[in-house]
């Protein structure tokens, strides 16, 4: 019985450059393959625990992890077309053909797969950067050879091909630090105690934990409205993905301390006259 499966395995299926492939060949080839997938993520691992080790940051642990795989894999392919009798001198040769194809009929695929590098190897954009993407925020999870997924705010993923981060306007709202500053623009009431909003807006600022105490929140006085004085209370916070929630936070306060000290805030005056 096993000498018959084994004839049958290796019994030549077809032949390549002067060498047969059979079913027993092939089972190695696809084991050699597997192997290095699994070795692949090993050392990738590893090379990333070493980095972090070093101090390195996310991103660029991320991107060295991604490559060292792509290149583990890449022998392991090239070791197992070897055991099944590929001439790979011939398929590199190929593959320089393939390329120009690929420049001509598929040239969006190959930009992709190109500025895919470029984003590893330059990393403008890393994974775990809170991004601004034709006004799409988001976190990247994971940037790849022809796409990078980006997590919206509102918990969807975005596939974001990586030719629209190197040619389009990205906003990295977390290079050179996650910091970001806030708006809170508002109006009070002509004859308003000046003094007063400042300290009250200052204070509920100061109280809140989300905002930065340094550099020191202010409130600035933006203009003379038609029907109020234009202030602006600005301040910092630490995590940019955090604005929209911290700045609504501010404005139930706000609210709540501009009643409790009877600041007004003035509802827009229309004055309608009655034609004769």
């Amino acid at each position: 019985m096993l000498d018959t499966l084994l004839q049958y395995l290796r019994a030549p299926l077809i032949v390549l450059s002067g060498t047969p492939v059979t079913t027993l060949t092939l089972l190695m080839a696809l084991a050699i393959v597997i192997c290095a997938r699994i070795a692949a993520a090993i050392i990738g691992r590893s090379v990333e625990r070493v980095l972090e080790a070093r101090g390195l940051d996310r991103g660029m642990r991320h991107s060295a992890g991604k490559i060292t795989r792509y290149i583990v894999l890449s022998i392991g392919v090239f070791v197992a077309l070897g055991t099944m009798g590929v001439d790979t001198s011939a398929i590199m040769a190929g593959g320089a053909v393939l390329l120009v194809g690929i420049g001509f009929g598929l040239q969006k695929l190959a930009e992709n797969f190109i500025s895919g590098l470029l984003l590893l190897i330059e990393r403008p954009v890393r994974k775990g950067d809170f991004v601004d993407i034709g006004g799409v925020l988001g976190t990247v999870e994971d940037i790849g050879l022809r796409a990078t997924r980006v997590h919206s705010r509102d918990g969807v993923t975005i596939i974001v091909p990586n030719s629209n981060l190197i040619s389009g306007t990205v906003i990295n709202q977390s290079v050179p630090t996650a910091d970001r500053r806030i708006w809170i623009k508002l109006g009070v009431a002509y004859g308003s105690d000046l003094e007063l909003v400042v300290r009250v807006l200052t204070d509920l600022a100061l109280a809140d934990p989300n905002v930065s105490k340094t550099p020191a929140p202010e409130v600035r006085f933006q203009d003379f409205g038609d029907s109020q004085l234009d202030l602006a209370l600005v301040c910092w916070i630490p995590e940019a993905k955090d604005d929209l929630a911290v700045a609504s936070r501010l404005r139930f306060e706000i609210d709540r301390q501009f009643r409790a000290h009877e600041i007004e805030i003035p509802f827009p005056q229309r004055v309608i006259h009655k034609a004769a």
